[in-house]
């Protein structure tokens, strides 16, 4: 059979993305989140794809994301290899985007192998749906709006790509701290944030009755550089930001240092903190009960009643607590619990648990939270 062995010409276009240009087809990452390093043809209709990282070493996150196009309609049969890692992310295939299916793979000897039909219009193959910058922005934009929440920039990234929250103040002095995307293919996390802020933000009486107390911060998209390069695990500087709220070297976790200490000195106080990840399994890191936080059963509480509430509907689910202390890693959880002395948790989604199960799993976390904290607060 023939073989094509040369590799193709590689084009970097504006600072991101690569072009693999053949015969009839062509692949590229020209776009936010996009991920491609270098592409060859060995047959007719088969070619080789290759991932690296942003740099080493890394956790093993391998993240891809490219877009497939013919000249003229052809089977595809695409071979992907990933360097410094191995393969964790199941493919999700895509005509506009926007909308997303799992798509059928075959692991062999570490690579992973796929086939499609591709024809003039893109089709995209990609690690996780893809939600990017400008999703949040104007996710962030419709609440502002609609006047739900204020909108603002505490921050810049490394690259100067505007860092915003979404505010919601009331008539009292605590904070629920919400924050995401810290690494930039934990897109299952991305996926809860969604429906937790909302529930949070609603009109129900449960949520007008919380924010008549607690006011609301949230932090959606705080890696924007790492979101915008496809990157696997870091910002642009090569750093993981959950490893840096100890000493705060990187302008994207200094932004939101630097704006919850100035609420404190403001005589506000930070009441609780969730930050949305993902991971194999889904499970929820916390502090230690007995760390000496404030409202030390707060998180038990909340989890025991969470896991009342999703029993209803999926009583298979089990509401995996992880317990964990950690002084010296730099991340987030432990931060808020030694700066502020008060709990923290790390909401992590399995990658590839049920997209309708992530949704309705964080609409009963926020409702469930909303429900504890107010008891704690009549409590106390």
């Amino acid at each position: 059979m023939f073989r094509f062995l040369n590799f193709c010409l590689l084009f970097f276009i504006s600072s991101y993305g690569y072009a693999c240009k053949f015969s009839n087809v062509e692949f590229d990452s020209k776009f936010s989140g996009g991920r491609l390093a270098q592409c060859q043809q060995l047959d007719q209709d088969k070619f080789l794809l290759i991932f690296n990282p942003e740099n080493t070493p890394i956790n093993d996150s391998p993240w891809y994301s490219f877009k497939v196009t013919a000249r003229q309609a052809q089977t595809v049969n695409i071979v992907m290899q990933v360097n410094d890692g191995k393969h964790r992310y199941q493919p999700k295939i895509s005509r506009d985007g926007k909308h997303w299916q799992k798509h059928a793979f075959t692991l062999d000897k570490g690579q992973m192998q796929l086939a499609l039909t591709a024809d003039s219009k893109p089709t995209w193959i990609s690690g996780q749906e893809i939600i990017s910058n400008l999703d949040y922005y104007f996710w962030g934009k419709a609440l502002a709006d609609a006047g739900i929440v204020d909108q603002e920039i505490i921050g810049h990234s490394v690259q100067e790509r505007p860092i915003y929250s979404l505010a919601a103040r009331a008539g009292g002095k605590e904070w629920l701290v919400v924050l995401g995307r810290q690494h930039p293919p934990e897109v299952t996390g991305a996926l809860a944030i969604f429906p937790f802020t909302e529930t949070l933000l609603g009109v129900s009486p449960l949520a007008l009755k919380f924010r008549e107390r607690f006011n609301i911060l949230v932090v959606p998209d705080l890696n924007p550089d790492g979101v915008y390069h496809g990157n696997w695990r870091h910002n642009i500087n090569g750093v993981d930001l959950n490893r840096d709220w100890k000493h705060f070297k990187q302008p994207e976790t200094a932004a939101v240092n630097d704006y919850l200490t100035a609420l404190v000195a403001q005589k506000q106080k930070i009441a609780m903190a969730v930050d949305f990840h993902s991971t194999h399994k889904d499970i929820f890191y916390s502090m230690p009960h007995d760390y000496g936080v404030e409202n030390p059963e707060l998180v038990n509480n909340w989890l025991a009643d969470l896991q009342q509430a999703i029993t209803q509907e999926y009583p298979d689910f089990q509401v995996v607590q992880k317990p964990g202390n950690n002084p010296d890693k730099g991340v987030f959880k432990q931060y808020i619990a030694d700066k502020f002395k008060v709990h923290a948790i790390t909401y992590e989604m399995g990658d590839e648990t049920d997209r309708v199960f992530i949704n309705k799993l964080a609409v009963k976390a926020a409702n469930t939270l909303m429900t504890t904290m107010l008891a704690t607060q009549e409590q106390n």
